[in-house]
């Protein structure tokens, strides 16, 4: 998501970070990396979650000492955005622009969606403000606007339709993923059902009510995410 705020990224200010890297400063070449240091960190928030991603485990993974480490990367929120940049580099290159805005959204926010699942831990980072405007997620971005330009809107409303993508792709896949673990659950599903059953019947809700005997539409995630899509971006107006 874009927001403006200044409060950089961990500990670390932003062009520091982004245009600056810090490297060892004295001593022998190291066998490792900010870029292998990051990918070590992803694979285990990939696997369990970022509650996983330590110091520790991240420096054991690469075979480095915890404390050298720190030349990297001075703390962990740091290191959360680096791996939210790296992963955003897997948008790239993205799928070139047909000069139909409302369409080239949609194909942002379909390439958004793959990228948090393979990532499942990304909606929750972005959502946690644990993202800086690093070199990928800049590039995207700068993809986001250009797709853009054929509308009416200025510069600042751009940025507000890329956060507003962005915010509901995140929200979406958070909910897939936590239907997803829901399924793993049948009990629990079904007691869900009998409950919304027993509220859309006791006659208080007869909007509910009559929602939930509306007919049933494609509920697979992908039908679903398509569907969902189609209304906010067809529904937005470019013009002002």
């Amino acid at each position: 998501m874009v927001r403006g705020d200044g409060s950089g990224a961990g500990g670390v200010d932003p062009q520091q970070l982004w245009q600056s890297p810090q490297q060892p400063r004295k001593g022998r070449k190291p066998a490792f990396s900010r870029e292998a240091i990051t990918a070590a960190a992803v694979a285990l928030a990939d696997a369990e979650g970022t509650d996983a991603v330590t110091m520790r485990r991240v420096a054991s993974q690469v075979g480095a000492g915890v404390m050298s480490l720190y030349s990297y990367a001075p703390d962990k929120e740091t290191l959360l955005r680096l791996m939210v940049d790296q992963v955003n580099g897997e948008l790239s290159p993205p799928a070139p622009l047909t000069g139909d805005w409302r369409a080239d959204l949609k194909a942002i926010a379909h390439a958004q969606r793959a990228l948090m699942l393979r990532h499942p831990w990304l909606p929750a980072a972005l959502f946690n403000r644990r993202w800086s405007l690093g070199p990928n997620t800049l590039a995207f971005v700068e993809h986001a606007l250009a797709a853009l330009r054929p509308t009416a809107l200025d510069g600042g409303a751009k940025l507000e339709v890329f956060s507003l993508i962005t915010g509901f792709v995140a929200g979406l896949v958070a909910d897939e993923i936590a239907q997803a673990a829901l399924a793993d659950s049948p009990d629990r599903a079904a007691a869900d059902a009998r409950y919304l059953a027993s509220v859309a019947a006791d006659g208080h809700h007869p909007e509910l009510a009559e929602a939930l005997s509306a007919p049933t539409r494609p509920l697979t995630p992908d039908a679903t995410f398509a569907r969902l899509l189609d209304r906010m971006v067809d529904g937005l107006d470019a013009g002002s």
